[in-house]
């Protein structure tokens, strides 16, 4: 299953420079005649596709991006300097669209791929240019033309890095709200998530990732009961899940061990493999258990579950303990990413040691 995320900017290419009108003036030579340069080209806007980026949610701070306009010409046959092009890093697999006319401009689907997207206005012509055997000393130069500017769309397909499992009232959505800027809707009763809620995590500039909300899985849910099933697929196409479990639950069987045994269970029987992909344990509404005694009812419940993998101890609610939790995700994909980046340079180092041997 494919999430969009989308952005709205501004692209405005630079204008180009206007011609000069000019003559050369100089002693001795009193038939110096017309030397007014051209005026430079202005700036274009790119955008181009870069494999280190994942969303699209650095265009929340930046929405209008401006080329810069081309340097008018000057005497002596000078011409001006060309504006400096823009180019805008977006993600891999970025769709741009243009929102006056809804046309698709291109799609950005390769590392290093660029589009041009608003085109830079072209140089006026200096007073050099139109002189004649009947006109010596034009008085004529040309302005630049205007560079072009348009609203795009970008559009990207994303599939989420990050998935919440957990059973209704877990506080997934209330999660998702701490560290995302997803709103998705949340309340006191079983399946107030419908659909999977998307939350672009943004930890700094160029590092991010996509967390999905997947709607509360019950017992049964691989033979389609609850809202859970039609999801389990999506969770096969993430990097890393969370799983959250109330750790104090009120009410008879609503123990949190029991709970996460039942969601292990659901997922052996959709795919075992589920079971070997990395997943972290929270254990999310500490703010309920009075302080002295949070900490050994976490130690007791990973105890019981003989526990491996990292886990966390947070408060959705309160957003204690939860930008902790982005930070290490963050960290894990970043880890992942070079390691991916060492083994390409190895295979890289060994093919080209093949070639010369």
């Amino acid at each position: 299953m494919k999430f969009v995320d989308e952005a709205t900017i501004l692209v405005s290419a630079g204008n180009g420079g206007n011609g000069c009108i000019s003559f050369r003036r100089e002693k001795f030579i009193p038939l110096g005649g017309p030397d007014g340069g051209d005026g430079g080209d202005g700036g274009s806007v790119w955008l181009q596709a870069d494999e280190n980026l994942n969303t699209l949610v650095d265009f929340r701070h930046q929405r209008h991006f401006r080329a810069q306009r081309g340097q008018n010409g000057m005497g002596r046959q000078m011409f001006g300097k060309a504006g400096e092009d823009v180019v805008i890093r977006v993600p891999v697999g970025t769709e741009v669209i243009n929102v006056a006319t809804d046309e698709i401009i291109g799609d950005l689907t390769r590392h290093g791929e660029r589009l041009l997207v608003a085109r830079g206005g072209t140089g006026g012509k200096g007073n050099v240019h139109f002189k004649s055997s009947v006109n010596r000393a034009p008085r004529k130069a040309t302005p630049g033309t205007p560079g072009e500017e348009r609203e795009i769309r970008l559009e990207l397909k994303l599939l989420a890095d990050v998935g919440l499992l957990g059973f209704p009232n877990a506080g997934k959505s209330t999660f998702i709200r701490a560290v995302s800027a997803a709103t998705p809707k949340v309340a006191d009763y079983p399946f107030t998530t419908l659909y999977p809620n998307l939350g672009v995590v943004s930890v700094e500039t160029d590092r991010s990732f996509v967390v999905a909300d997947i709607p509360g899985l019950i017992e049964g849910a691989a033979e389609g009961a609850g809202l859970g099933a039609l999801f389990l697929r999506h969770i096969q196409r993430t990097r890393l899940l969370l799983h959250l479990v109330d750790m104090a639950p009120f009410g008879e069987g609503e123990d949190p061990v029991r709970q996460v045994r039942a969601i292990e269970e659901e997922l052996r029987k959709h795919d075992p493999a589920l079971l070997e992909k990395p997943r972290w344990l929270v254990l999310n509404k500490a703010d309920l258990l009075p302080e002295q005694e949070r900490q050994a009812r976490a130690e007791a419940i990973i105890a019981a579950l003989d526990w491996r993998q990292p886990w966390f101890m947070v408060s959705a609610l309160g957003r204690e303990g939860t930008w902790p939790v982005a930070l290490k995700v963050q960290q894990f994909f970043d880890e992942q990413k070079a390691a991916a980046r060492e083994a390409a340079e190895d295979a890289a180092a060994r093919a080209e040691m093949g070639r010369d041997g």
